[in-house]
């Protein structure tokens, strides 16, 4: 269980306001935090992470991670955490940025099949897609075997096909590492798809918090065309495929 009560002021695109939040993140939680662009996403995952300073407390199973006098080390949370940048290392190779974190090569081999990368574990970071890179963070951040998954938009620079096998692959690590995850995403399908827990931000605040099922209209889904066991989806203004 992580409980969280944070507050920072924050200078976004539209002006000045205060990131407030107070919430409840039970074990085992698959949570996705969506809202518009600045409203506190991306701060709010890097405050639990350690990487950026707020006012209030955080404890993360009974262990205080943070109080207004004290801030435990990232590297003492037990997080693995995927920035939207990536942050791989230029001078290691895809199995070398793994190892460095854990010197455990048969997970680095297990975690590589999941992403489907094996066949290119030896490739630099500059030799590899965005898409690629990104699986390879991802990958990574598992290597500690992490209590807390924490994901920036984990899924955005994939195409169709490969973002429906990272949404399986996702939600089979989530189980197979016990992990507690939690995400922010703009994207509805993935959130329908993934999270077992929605929560909105507006300005800094949360506005909704509950289920996709129960926060989502169904309206914001239609099919298109229904071939067999194949839908097509329009969710918001994207196309989903999705197989039954």
């Amino acid at each position: 269980m992580v409980q969280i009560a944070v507050q920072k002021e924050l200078h976004g695109a539209y002006g000045s306001f205060t990131l407030d939040v107070e919430c409840t993140i039970n074990q085992g939680e698959f949570v996705a935090l969506s809202g518009k662009s600045g409203s506190g996403k991306t701060t709010l995952l890097r405050i639990i992470a350690g990487l950026q300073n707020a006012h209030g407390s955080i404890t993360a199973w009974q262990t205080p991670w943070q109080t207004d006098t004290y801030s435990l080390p990232p590297q003492q949370r037990k997080i693995g955490f995927v920035s939207q940048d990536y942050a791989l290392f230029t001078n290691m190779n895809l199995l070398r940025n793994l190892l460095f974190v854990a010197n455990d090569r048969a997970l680095a081999s297990h975690l590589l099949d999941i992403m489907e990368l094996q066949n290119l574990a030896h490739k630099y970071p500059h030799q590899l897609s965005g898409g690629q890179q990104q699986r390879v963070a991802l990958a990574r951040a598992l290597m500690r075997r992490p209590k807390l998954l924490l994901l920036d938009e984990p899924l955005s620079a994939l195409d169709t096909t490969m973002r429906l096998k990272l949404q399986k692959a996702l939600l089979r690590l989530h189980k197979e590492f016990d992990l507690t995850t939690i995400m922010s995403s703009h994207d509805m399908a993935d959130i329908t798809t993934m999270a077992s827990r929605l929560i909105v931000l507006d300005n800094g605040h949360i506005i909704q918090d509950g289920t996709p099922q129960q926060l989502l209209q169904p309206e914001q889904a239609q099919i298109i065309t229904k071939n067999g066991n194949e839908i097509l989806l329009r969710v918001g203004n994207k196309l989903v495929r999705l197989t039954l």
